[in-house]
């Protein structure tokens, strides 16, 4: 009994509060949230909390910080309520224990008292004689005298749920049909001895509860999906349920040597985007394409131009390598793309302390905004703003070692000698004139503009690398640009 075609589509996202976010967890968010604004549906977001040895407060306050910034917003859940709330699981523990006796008294589930050494061992036997490992169904038909020995010896059962001795075929909205033999889905725990619910359960019966329509998750939660349907078959009995949800299973992303990416990956962690200043539309369009894309021939496209298009049966089931250089490319295009207004309200964080070297006070907005342009058209990230034009700001240039070895060759003070004077004549309300002086000094001793540009932008900047170099040299100034010129000059003949 599949999701009605005609249902209001309904999807969820509900991850776990346990560290910083993953880009995989935001990926399947995003495809989560395109899917349901391509469908005019609903995103309900729900928070898995039932781990408290790993779930805390920090992080579920850092989650929705983090969605928040990427743009995301929902129709249920957290902050905006809802028609099925609580939408944490820890506030929802009451539900989950009826519905665990009601699937008992049903004879849908049972009671387990094997202990773990016994399961150890009867799975190692079946490994050993070629036969699936899997929950045996030893406690499956106890008899009420062999209930009250394993009660007698003080055991604590779990509660398992029976898997029907069928076969298990569906359509995956990604992968096609699924079929899944009775034999390599065991009957699994839904309740631990401790009576807290396990994830088996909780998130099944979330969904039915929420009236959920599609489950759009990663692949690694593949192989839960039968034993998932054949719970829902069973709540739709109880009356929990109105209808088996359709699925889709997103594709794995991999990282280094691939294999799959995981929280322990420098390069899965959402924060480090944050922190390096990728813009959130510039992520979010890369993190699309890792499974699905707009067209063969555009890899560069709005959230607005990926809801248009998205539909979950284009994504690829095929593995998706998290690729960071064309993860900067992509997020240096969206910076392109930007307003110049926009483009330096978001710089803003990195123009100021901790990141800033230089003090508050000699921070120059006119100059600032002069350069904001030519800076938007270099920098991959806004955090490489504060090395772009820092030469600005402070008293002098920072310049390393390799950087001054590598630009000031034999013959370097003669050149900066004639570049000062031709300097010192040019006009500087134009940056074609600074050109022209350095073209010429370049000319005077033999050298095409690159080599003689060399010298002079590490002796001003610091740096090999960098803006535009002579509409830099107009912003810093004439009196700033000579000065600066003279120390080299003094440093190179000491």
């Amino acid at each position: 009994m599949a999701s009605a075609p005609g249902s209001p589509v309904r999807v969820r996202f509900c991850p776990s509060p346990t560290g910083n976010p993953h880009v995989g967890l935001v990926r399947t968010a995003l495809f989560n949230w395109a899917f349901a604004k391509h469908h005019q549906g609903t995103l309900v977001f729900r928070i898995e909390d039932t781990d408290a040895a790993r779930d805390s407060e920090e992080s579920y306050t850092q989650l929705l910080d983090s969605l928040r910034w990427l743009g995301f917003d929902w129709d249920e859940g957290p902050e905006v309520g809802g028609p099925h709330a609580p939408y944490r699981q820890s506030q929802r523990m009451d539900i989950y224990r009826d519905v665990a006796d009601r699937l008992l008294d049903a004879g849908r589930a049972y009671r387990c008292y094997c202990s773990t050494a016994e399961l150890d061992a009867r799975r190692d036997a079946a490994r050993a004689a070629g036969r699936p490992s899997g929950y045996d169904g030893h406690c499956r038909d106890l008899s009420a005298e062999q209930v009250e020995g394993y009660r007698a010896e003080g055991r604590e059962p779990i509660v398992r749920f029976r898997m029907p001795d069928e076969t298990i075929t569906f359509t995956d909205l990604v992968r096609g049909e699924l079929t899944f033999t009775a034999e390599n889905v065991p009957d699994y725990g839904i309740v631990r001895a401790n009576g807290a619910p396990l994830y088996t359960l909780v998130n099944p019966v979330d969904d039915a509860l929420m009236e959920i329509t599609h489950v759009l998750r990663g692949e690694d939660l593949l192989s839960s999906t039968p034993r998932q349907i054949a719970l829902y078959e069973a709540l739709i009995d109880l009356g929990v349920a109105k209808e088996i949800p359709a699925f889709g299973h997103l594709p794995y992303v991999m990282g280094e040597g691939n294999k799959k990416l995981s929280k322990r990956d420098p390069e899965s962690s959402l924060n480090l985007y944050r922190e390096r200043g990728f813009l959130p539309e510039g992520l979010l369009n890369y993190l699309s394409l890792l499974g699905w894309s707009l067209s063969a021939d555009q890899d560069i496209f709005t959230l607005d131009e990926m809801v248009a298009a998205f539909e979950i049966s284009d994504v690829n089931p095929n593995p998706a390598r998290f690729d960071l250089k064309k993860c900067e490319a992509i997020n240096a295009d969206h910076i392109r793309l930007l307003a110049v207004e926009d483009f330096t309200e978001r710089c803003a964080p990195w123009l100021r302390a901790p990141f800033a070297p230089w003090a508050a006070e000699d921070f120059d907005e006119a100059k600032w905004q002069a350069v904001a342009p030519h800076a938007q058209t270099r920098v991959k990230v806004l955090s490489e703003i504060t090395d772009n034009v820092d030469f600005l700001f402070l008293p002098e240039p920072v310049s390393d070692e390799a950087s001054w070895t590598k630009a000031m060759k034999d013959g370097s003070d003669a050149l900066l000698r004639t570049a000062r004077e031709k300097l010192e004549a040019a006009d500087w309300t134009s940056a074609e004139s600074l050109k022209e002086a350095v073209l010429a000094a370049g000319e005077a001793h033999g050298l095409k503009l690159g080599k003689a540009q060399a010298p002079v932008r590490v002796a001003v900047t610091g740096r090999t690398v960098g803006l535009p170099l002579f509409e830099s040299l107009e912003i810093l100034g004439k009196e700033k640009t000579l000065a600066r010129v003279d120390a080299a000059l003094a440093r190179l003949t000491a």
